[in-house]
């Protein structure tokens, strides 16, 4: 009889040979520094005994180990339960969950918010279940983007990375095939979606111009703020930092991040979230957010807003950024997302590796995860490391550099 399986074997084979196979690395806490296990597939992992800095996290205000933090989680599980226990619409709606989303709402400056168990699940859920006839979506959004646009089975134009001018472009060429096919334009729903600060460029999008565009022809604007949320204005997003909350349906953003928790959130009028409560699968079908999580985001949440750990990551990115450009590395973007540019793939993975031997964690990023030819190592500083930390990194760059012959 046929096999009518997987060659999985195969699969491998090919990840190992184009050199783009990945491995688990655990490491003993979630901080600026820890301790890492040499990948070892489903056995019980070995930590090694140097520790490392790390540069490699979203945890970008260092708030996972914050002592308040971990309280509110501790006080939530205590109080409430480890887990939500069903879908929200079910017996998983907490008071715990309520109260994050009203603080959700007040930063994000819309009338409601909705949490989701992942972010992951926002984008997915939120784009689906609005069903719109077009996505315009910038060529860099993030996979869960793209996801819930096949979800959605919407039509998709992709315009150029953070280039307000071709996004206008698309939606002109879209409202003349319709005149020209004989429909009315007015009768299709348009979204416009962008990340705000993108992941492996540091890239910000331009979204005054995009909401130039968007009331240009009547088109709604979704943001993710995934790594944006939490770092600027008041805690909130490159929205806040603008002044854009009246101008963009939606806000979405991820507790996982700089909120040190686990979770995604949309955030936009009360009609919005009273049809994602319904109509989002990824919400409908999910168990609750856990309360921990949850109560732990709000109280990362009041962190961002009410202490000075904003202010210390730009620090950090500002001195890191100024020496890595120094020395002589391209540093792209303008965000708390630092990526070197290197270019060639295996001068890429050579400098991580040199660094990694310097106890200093940053990861390469290459294709396709990136263009080919832009290979590079994403840089990621937290408000927690001090200025001993920036130097040790620094250091590592500078040393890694000269023996790959980058320097």
């Amino acid at each position: 009889m046929a096999d009518r399986g997987f060659d999985l074997e195969d699969r491998l084979e090919t990840l190992e040979e184009t050199d783009l196979k990945r491995a688990l690395s655990p490491v003993d806490r979630v901080a600026e520094r820890g301790y890492f296990g040499e990948p070892s597939g489903g056995d019980l992992p070995v930590l090694e005994t140097a520790e490392a800095l790390v540069f490699a996290s979203n945890n970008y205000l260092g708030l996972t180990d914050d002592q308040r933090v971990q309280d509110a989680a501790r006080q939530a599980a205590a109080t409430v339960g480890t887990g939500a226990g069903a879908s929200r619409l079910v017996t998983g709606d907490t008071m715990v969950h309520r109260d994050l989303e009203r603080l959700l709402a007040e930063v994000k400056g819309t009338e409601r918010a909705l949490a989701f168990s992942s972010g992951y699940a926002a984008n997915v859920g939120t784009i689906a279940a609005l069903e719109p006839d077009v996505v315009f979506s910038d060529e860099l959004n993030h996979a869960s983007i793209i996801d819930g646009c096949r979800l959605a089975d919407a039509e998709t134009a992709v315009y150029d990375h953070c280039d307000a001018a071709s996004l206008r472009s698309q939606l002109e060429e879209r409202a003349r095939t319709a005149t020209r096919d004989g429909r009315d334009p007015a009768d299709e729903s348009w979204l416009i979606v962008t990340d705000s600060v993108f992941s492996m460029d540091g890239t910000v999008a331009p979204l005054e111009a995009i909401c130039d565009a968007a009331e240009s022809f009547g088109a709604w604007v979704m943001v993710d703020e995934a790594h944006a949320t939490g770092l600027y204005a008041n805690g909130g997003g490159v929205v806040q930092a603008e002044g854009l909350e009246d101008r963009v349906q939606i806000q979405m953003g991820t507790l996982s991040k700089a909120l040190a928790s686990q979770g995604g959130y949309v955030a936009g009028s009360a009609a919005l979230i009273e049809c994602l409560v319904n109509d989002a699968r990824s919400f409908v079908f999910s168990t609750g957010l856990a309360p921990p999580a949850a109560a732990a985001a709000s109280e990362a949440l009041h962190v961002a807003r009410h202490s000075g750990a904003r202010e210390q990551l730009w620090e950090n990115v500002a001195h890191l950024r100024d020496g890595l450009e120094s020395m002589g590395f391209e540093v792209l973007g303008e965000s708390q997302i630092l990526p070197v540019l290197v270019g060639d793939r295996t001068d890429t993975i050579d400098l991580a590796e040199g660094i990694r031997e310097r106890d200093v964690v940053a990861p390469a990023i290459r294709p396709p995860t990136v263009p080919e030819g832009t290979s590079r190592i994403r840089v990621a500083p937290m408000a927690t490391h001090d200025e001993d930390d920036i130097i040790t990194c620094l250091e590592a760059f500078s040393a890694a550099g000269e023996e790959v012959g980058l320097l």
